[in-house]
């Protein structure tokens, strides 16, 4: 377990930094056969990708607590010598969460059946996203079946880096199940339910307790424990001092490819 200042956070230099070109292509359907007017519009994905070739590729989903937000990639990923690939997704109420999760683990199966085709490193596949989309990134890594649905075994990702997500069911499906918002659940579509020991490498990155969203921190360290207990030996737990649920994605990032290129250099 870390905890980050963020005075020291800020000394920490990457050599990513990259004079490569770079170029970007949008919204991609990422779903096939018999679409809804609704899958075809929310289903897409954009490429950003640097011009050499066996890269790693983060897989980002975008927060808004499963009711709203949108694809976008990261400026602080940007020219780093990886691919982003931003991913949108449906949305609460006109889908149930566990769609939510559907889209997500049908994106990331793309990335796989045509990461190696568009240059990219299969074995360098990372999911990531913040609040609501780390939330998707720990359910589609953790629970087998949403990638075993489209033959993609999930211990291919290298690793999955949720910042602030939920562990415990999230509140969106809390809702549907007529629960208080602040009474915490675990049920199949908790990401706490799925702790296995044989899991990619996990990078659990909250902001400081005490100013996060709803317990986020504590959750997260739950998660810490109970990967532990049951013998995973890449889990990290990271807390950032003096940053909130929003202000902590700039640090976490960092962090995110601190881990990517230790994680990536193994393989």
């Amino acid at each position: 377990m870390y905890k980050i200042m963020t005075a020291v956070f800020f000394l920490i230099s990457f050599s990513l930094l990259s004079a490569e070109n770079y170029s970007i292509e949008k919204d991609i359907l990422y779903r096939s056969g018999e679409l809804t007017d609704y899958q075809k519009e929310r289903c897409r994905l954009d490429i950003y990708k640097p011009a050499k070739n066996d890269f790693s590729t983060v897989v980002w989903f975008h927060g808004g607590g499963l009711q709203g937000g949108k694809k976008h990639v990261p400026k602080e990923l940007k020219e780093k010598g990886i691919a982003v690939i931003a991913v949108n997704y449906r949305l609460s109420p006109k889908v149930k969460v566990q769609n939510c999760i559907e889209d997500a683990a049908a994106a990331v199966a793309w990335v796989f059946q045509n990461i190696e085709r568009l240059g990219g490193a299969p074995n360098k596949v990372f999911i990531s996203g913040h609040s609501a989309g780390g939330y998707l990134a720990s359910m589609v890594g953790l629970d087998k079946k949403y990638l075993d649905a489209h033959q993609v075994d999930t211990n291919r990702i290298a690793g999955l880096i949720p910042l602030s997500g939920h562990t415990i069911t999230h509140f969106t499906r809390r809702k549907e199940l007529k629960v208080n918002g602040k009474t915490p659940i675990i049920d199949d579509l908790a990401p706490l339910f799925h702790v296995r020991k044989d899991a990619p490498a996990l990078v659990l990155i909250t902001g400081d307790r005490e100013i996060e969203m709803l317990g986020r921190y504590e959750e997260n360290a739950y998660m810490y424990r109970m990967m532990k207990v049951n013998g995973h030996k890449e889990t990290y737990l990271y807390e950032l001092d003096g940053h909130n649920h929003g202000e902590m994605v700039p640090p976490a990032l960092l962090i995110l490819l601190k881990h990517v290129r230790s994680i990536s250099k193994k393989k």
